[in-house]
């Protein structure tokens, strides 16, 4: 259904103003926003375009899920850390240690439908950002359930959004500086199989790949954050480039995004350099996020 979709200038309106950074978007069923702001923690904008900034967080706010009792858990990839913040902005350590040392640069929170929540950290070097210039495969992913919190991949190229896919059989997961797509297959014990790419390696050559999200169909969006493109990476791994904006005029740095509205075809785009939020229509729904889901 998406060969030959293809987003033209006309189709994008914007939500939101003032923003700062606003790297990650979670949406609830409510029609109400969630955005990662630099100037605090997080900024709420309601359905009638109200908005309020939340937090004193500070660093660099970055992705974020949202946990069963409403709190948001973000990383915070200036500060390294994970952190819970409570709707009233204020907010808590959730996770600073692996194996004894200190994260790294922290870059994501992830949450599936099985209760498992999936961290991602993008360097281990205390200046992460060298990890973009070359190849320094130091990314890994945590991953928090019953039996504890340990590190389920290693050897990855900046790592950023990761995702479980419609039926639990990967993790996907963004690696930045490789431009590309890895997935690894979930064992019954949470641990992942060897990693494999997923679509084309590099998806374009000096791609650096941010936000990833499925729709309900199994196609999974990418955001590339050097041509301000978005592309649909279908079930065969076949990529359809569907917008891109040298100018960055509607996108600036897309870094993520996600379905929101009743029938879950709306997206909102974030991005590094935005103020606001782009959107859309999609032609196909999003697949439900876990917090939409009973607990």
């Amino acid at each position: 259904m998406l060969n030959g979709f293809e987003l033209q200038r006309a189709d994008f309106g914007f939500t939101g103003e003032g923003l700062s950074r606003p790297e990650c978007i979670l949406a609830e069923a409510s029609g109400d926003l969630w955005v990662s702001d630099n100037r605090g923690a997080v900024t709420h904008i309601r359905p009638d375009g109200a908005q309020r900034l939340l937090g004193t967080m500070g660093g660099k706010p970055n992705g974020m899920a949202m946990d069963t009792n409403g709190s948001i858990l973000l990383a915070n990839i200036a500060l390294r850390k994970f952190f819970r913040v409570a709707r009233d902005g204020s907010h808590e350590l959730f996770f600073d240690r692996i194996d004894g040392q200190p994260v790294g640069a922290a870059n994501f929170v992830g949450r599936d439908r099985w209760r498992r929540t999936w961290l991602s950290v993008s360097s281990r070097l205390e200046n992460h950002l060298l990890a973009l210039e070359e190849d320094i495969p130091d990314g890994y992913v945590i991953l928090l359930d019953e039996r504890g919190a340990r590190i389920v991949a290693d050897g990855l190229l900046f790592t950023n959004e990761v995702r479980v896919d419609n039926h639990g059989h990967h993790l996907y997961m963004a690696e930045t500086r490789g431009g590309r797509i890895s997935r690894a297959r979930i064992r019954a014990d949470g641990s992942l199989g060897e990693p494999e790419v997923f679509g084309p390696d590099p998806i374009f050559p000096g791609a650096l790949v941010d936000g990833i999200r499925f729709d309900s169909a199994g196609n999974l969006w990418v955001t590339e954050i050097t041509r301000n493109r978005l592309y649909v990476l279908q079930p065969d791994g076949s990529a359809l480039l569907v917008f891109e904006d040298p100018e960055g005029d509607i996108l600036d740095h897309p870094s993520s995004l996600t379905f929101a509205g009743e029938d879950l075809r709306t997206v909102y785009v974030g991005g590094l350099g935005q103020t606001r939020l782009a959107r859309f229509r999609a032609p196909l729904a999003g697949r439900p996020p876990v917090h939409w889901l009973a607990s």
